[in-house]
């Protein structure tokens, strides 16, 4: 399974080589209004942010080649002064996350233990890989699941019951939680139309997650250096989810925000997409999947 993913990786890297040598581009990138962007531009434009979330679709190979060309780039404009964070790893793995970057424990003694998504391998290593080998913090942002499915079964005050230690690795207690966020009411609303009855527990489970995001990059912020995030794009867009959160925490903080979209047609922007982000990174809806 391994092995295939790894093809599937390699192969779409073809895909968009030879796409761009044949003038057929498989992505463009857009500014919040729009207009299209040079890859330099948004690097000149976010990389004097104090924060920067890339939203991505979990398994477009376009996403996961930006997201480790755009730490490289980052690292060098910022001489080193980069921390890396993702919504991909746990909080509560932190300390065995930290043992493998500082070369305490082996590479194959982490990635069997922490907990890793599916499709880590092709996807996420490249980053972690970076991260060891220039010395640069990877912080584990999100809340532990087994919490998230806490909070989605018996509601947000069940997480009062929780011990110290534990609410350690989540957002202080109790977190603000907003319903009329656009994001909030839209997955709400996708749950109704999937003949759900609103359970607004699932919602909180989000919200509980993009608070502890927030959390965990506040508390591992360093004075002059940027700090990279990585989530779904859902976690991010319209400037809501963990970034409303980081707002509530640090209201002046630079931050620029990042977003992976499909389209058919990727000459222009679909206007329901202006706005959403400070960038949009418009992917081929045909490029293929990583899964």
């Amino acid at each position: 399974m391994m092995k295939t993913r790894k093809l599937i990786f390699l192969l779409a890297v073809v895909m968009i080589a030879s796409a761009f040598k044949n003038d057929m581009p498989a992505y463009h990138i857009f500014n919040e209004k729009g207009n299209k962007q040079k890859y330099r531009k948004l690097i000149r434009e976010v990389k004097d942010a104090d924060v920067v979330f890339f939203g991505e679709l979990h398994n477009n190979p376009i996403a996961h080649w930006l997201q480790i060309e755009l730490t490289k780039s980052l690292y060098s404009e910022r001489e080193g002064d980069l921390i890396l964070g993702a919504e991909m790893l746990e909080s509560d793995n932190q300390l065995i996350l930290d043992e493998y970057l500082s070369g305490v424990i082996r590479q194959k003694d982490f990635e069997k233990e922490a907990r890793l998504w599916p499709n880590y391998e092709t996807d996420y290593k490249a980053l972690m890989q970076f991260a060891s080998d220039s010395g640069i913090p990877f912080i584990a942002t999100n809340i532990p699941r087994r919490y998230a499915s806490l909070v989605n079964k018996k509601g947000l005050p069940a997480l009062d019951s929780l011990s110290e230690e534990a609410k350690q690795w989540i957002a202080p207690l109790p977190i603000v939680f907003d319903s009329t966020l656009s994001g909030y009411q839209e997955m709400q609303e996708m749950m109704m139309g999937m003949g759900g009855h609103g359970n607004m527990n699932i919602v909180k489970a989000q919200a509980i997650k993009d608070a502890t995001m927030a959390y965990h990059i506040s508390e591992n912020m360093k004075p002059g250096h940027l700090f990279l995030h990585f989530n779904g794009a859902f976690h991010s867009k319209n400037f809501e989810g963990i970034v409303w959160y980081l707002k509530q925490i640090h209201p002046g903080l630079n931050i620029k925000t990042i977003h992976t979209a499909e389209q058919s047609d990727i000459d222009d922007l679909n206007e329901d997409l202006e706005g959403i982000a400070d960038f949009v990174v418009v992917v081929d809806e045909n490029m293929t999947k990583t899964y």
